[in-house]
């Protein structure tokens, strides 16, 4: 079983707190920006991906974010409804501010990249006042996300997010999202993160985002096991460091680590697989299951999102991914050539 228990008597399974944003994804793929033309609008940002990963999975979702009051915000508050997702925690600015976008480049399906517009973004400007404590109160599972810390008034309000999940009993999860273009410097980065990342039972990012964090010293080796140790001295009952290729690590506060296999994908992008990932494996721990099979559930949601175009969009469900499993067994789904 795993290692965190969760209230049964609350409605709402799952809360993402943060970004709401739009991806614009190149149509012309294996080329550079400067070639493209067209692009496909998407609802983007971690947070929100994960949420509608989970909602497509099965799960009472909510969310807790602000949008512009413009077409674009407009549209995400729409999908986010669409999507089954309670919105009454979305609220919109009123300031003149704009929708975060995010152009994605596929050079290959190796070689990706973004190009983000977040100047006087919505999301950003989240208050304390707009934390809607009834909605978090209703939730099994909060989860917040790094780049929600990169300015205020946003940063207070995911630390009153974080007040409100502890205070009604949520498993809290932390979603390390850095996105170095949002913030002022690596000092003001790793402060913030390391002030939330106390306050949580999962905590989930690469080894890069783990770096970021322990700037300030402790472990010039890179050791995955001092840095999830640091963590168990907190609330931390799971740590999962992300190595790219090479798989994830999670390891546990009874001193254990687990593995679990990755699975073959056609890949398009490589953008989408830690937000599928997460929501995978956060769905699987609410089932109850194991920390490898949850970690095996979230690999291959990852494999089919990053076979796909699209990150919201190809969120798959329950079916879809036990299927996809299933016939990565039968040798019917084999990695790029």
């Amino acid at each position: 079983m795993s290692e965190v228990t969760f209230n049964a008597s609350k409605p709402l399974d799952f809360i993402a707190v943060g970004r709401l944003c739009i991806d614009l994804n190149a149509n012309e793929i294996n080329r550079p920006m400067e070639e493209t033309v067209t692009f496909t609008k998407y609802v983007g940002g971690s947070p929100a991906n994960i949420c509608i990963g989970m909602s497509r999975l099965g799960l009472a979702t909510g969310f807790v974010g602000k949008v512009a009051d413009d077409q674009m915000g407009r549209f995400i508050t729409k999908y986010l409804e669409d999507n089954g997702i309670e919105t009454k925690g979305v609220t919109t600015d009123r300031t003149g501010a704009v929708t975060g976008l995010a152009f994605t480049e596929i050079k290959s399906p190796t070689d990706c990249s973004i190009l983000m517009y977040r100047d006087n973004a919505a999301d950003l400007l989240l208050e304390t006042g707009e934390v809607n404590e009834e909605l978090i109160s209703s939730a099994k599972m909060v989860l917040i996300s790094g780049t929600a810390l990169a300015a205020s008034p946003s940063r207070e309000a995911v630390f009153l997010a974080l007040d409100y999940a502890k205070r009604h009993g949520a498993v809290i999860a932390f979603d390390l999202d850095y996105r170095p273009y949002t913030w002022k410097s690596p000092q003001e980065t790793a402060t913030y993160y390391n002030l939330a990342a106390e306050k949580c039972d999962i905590i989930l990012g690469t080894r890069e985002e783990f770096d970021m964090m322990e700037q300030f010293g402790g472990n010039p080796e890179r050791d995955d096991n001092i840095t999830a140790a640091k963590w168990f001295d907190y609330q931390a009952r799971i740590v999962i460091i992300k190595h790219g290729k090479e798989g994830s690590i999670a390891y546990t506060r009874d001193g254990a680590s687990h593995t679990a296999q990755s699975f073959p994908a056609k890949v398009i992008k490589t953008f989408g697989a830690g937000d599928s990932y997460a929501a995978g494996f956060l769905y699987g721990l609410m089932q109850g299951w194991s920390i490898q099979r949850s970690m095996e559930f979230g690999s291959a949601a990852a494999s089919i999102v990053i076979s796909s175009h699209s990150c919201s969009d190809a969120m798959p469900t329950s079916d879809d991914v036990h299927e996809y499993i299933e016939r990565c067994k039968r040798g019917e789904i084999t990695a790029n050539s």
